[in-house]
Parts: C-alpha cells; structure tokens; sequence
C-alpha cells in the first residue's frame, strides 16, 4: 500500500475515497480508545508500561503535538543536541504534560530479565 500511494494514479484514486469532513462524528470518537503496550528488556531489567487514552485518530494525536510544542517551548528541558528521541528531548516534563491532558502512562510488570 506504501508503495502504490506514491504513484500518482493511486493516490488520486485513495484521495477520493472520503471528501473532507467524511470523518468520525464526534460521538463516535467520544468512544473510540487506544491502549498500547511495550515490553522493554536492557541491563538485566524487563519493564512492561501500558499507554492509554481516548480516540488516537484525532483528540489524544492533537494533545500529544500540542503539549509537545508547550513543552518545547516553556519547559525546563535537558541539555541535548542532535536528533533525539522525545523522551530524550523533554523527559518527566512530556510525561506531567500528557498524564495532566488524560493520558494514562503504568508500570505493568517490572522485574529481571531472563537469561
């Protein structure tokens, strides 16, 4: 699919599937939900976190760029440099930010890494 939008036929083709304003209602994003889990393993350790929120098409998308550009431009940030990661970038700041916007972030298991 990656492939065939970068032909300009298909993507004039997909482009026209839906006009714009075709999307979700707001009901239907009032119940949309994600939940993401990610299993972590590195120095002995492996770490089980869950990510959570509301619709991830729009709302919890829009909360995670606004907040982003809050934190970037008003926070206390870590010295870097370079390309990095968002966690390297803004750290416990994005995170306060996100979980204060409804965003859940948990610890689901932590323990040692098997061998």
């Amino acid at each position: 699919m990656v492939g065939l939008v970068k032909l300009p036929p298909t993507r004039r083709w997909l482009l026209g599937r839906l006009a714009s304003g075709q999307g979700p209602s707001a009901e239907q994003r009032a119940k949309s939900w994600f939940r993401v889990r990610f299993v972590g393993v590195g120095g002995g350790r492996r770490v089980v976190t869950e990510v959570a929120g509301g619709d991830p098409g729009y709302d919890e998308t829009a909360k995670m760029l606004a907040e982003s550009a809050l934190c970037l431009a008003c926070d206390d940030l870590p010295a870097t440099a370079g390309q990095v990661t968002p966690v390297t970038a803004m750290g416990d700041a994005l995170l306060h930010r996100l979980t204060a916007a409804g965003i859940t972030f948990r610890t689901l298991e932590e323990g040692t890494a098997p061998s």
